[in-house]
């Protein structure tokens, strides 16, 4: 799943994508990313405990605001808890002050797939790349508004 929201994301001109784990993951790679995409298990409807140390204890309190988010999980079945993943992801990303862009057709939190990802599966989680590389190069490059427009 991750693969296919990078290769979804480097679909977007002038994006760089970085790919890894949350085990591998350190505080400046949020800080010098314009989007970051986080997934997870699914582990008993919420976020895996590895994520939620590395959110918890990653001292990057405040230095996330205005940067994209978006999220992705898997579980073992339809009712298994993946709506409430991607909320307990999403949540932790607003409370750092990013943006999450949601979708009115479906996926509404971001991806949530049961099993194996299948291709329509995957193609939602390039979609959620490229939304998110999208939304991201489109404010690094609007006009910053001066001191005085402020």
């Amino acid at each position: 799943m991750a693969e296919a929201v990078a290769k979804g994301a480097k679909k977007i001109k002038e994006t760089e994508v970085e790919l890894k784990s949350v085990c591998q993951s350190k505080k400046e790679d949020l800080l010098g990313a314009d989007g970051i995409v986080l997934g997870s298990p699914t582990h008993y409807g919420l976020m895996s405990t590895n994520m939620k140390a590395f959110i918890d204890h990653g001292d990057f309190w405040q230095q996330l605001a205005g940067k994209v988010g978006g999220a992705f999980t898997n579980s073992a079945g339809v009712a298994s808890g993946g709506e409430t993943t991607l909320l307990s992801l999403v949540v932790a990303m607003f409370i750092h002050g990013m943006i999450i862009p949601g979708r009115a057709d479906d996926m509404h939190y971001g991806v949530a797939l049961t099993g194996a990802p299948d291709k329509d599966g995957l193609a939602h989680c390039e979609e959620l790349g490229r939304i998110v590389a999208s939304l991201a190069l489109k404010l690094k490059t609007a006009e910053k508004p001066s001191e005085n427009n402020i």
